[in-house]
């Protein structure tokens, strides 16, 4: 009963997670209200987010071991 509370509460904080990068790289504007130049900055910093997901992934599954 344990490993599966631990399983779903640990989705729900990488969910968390994951949620909070996307909203910080956005940095609270819609795609809509932006010039082109701050479209292109926010589409570099969704890439260098992308990455760090890929990083925090690769690490938590380091973790399990």
């Amino acid at each position: 009963m344990e490993r599966l509370l631990n399983m779903i509460l640990r989705r729900f904080v990488n969910k968390g997670i994951n949620a909070g990068i996307k909203a910080a790289t956005n940095r609270g504007k819609g795609n809509q209200n932006q010039d082109p130049e701050a479209r292109q900055r926010n589409r570099q910093g969704q890439n260098a987010a992308r990455g760090v997901r890929q990083a925090t992934r690769m690490a938590r599954r380091l973790g399990k071991f």
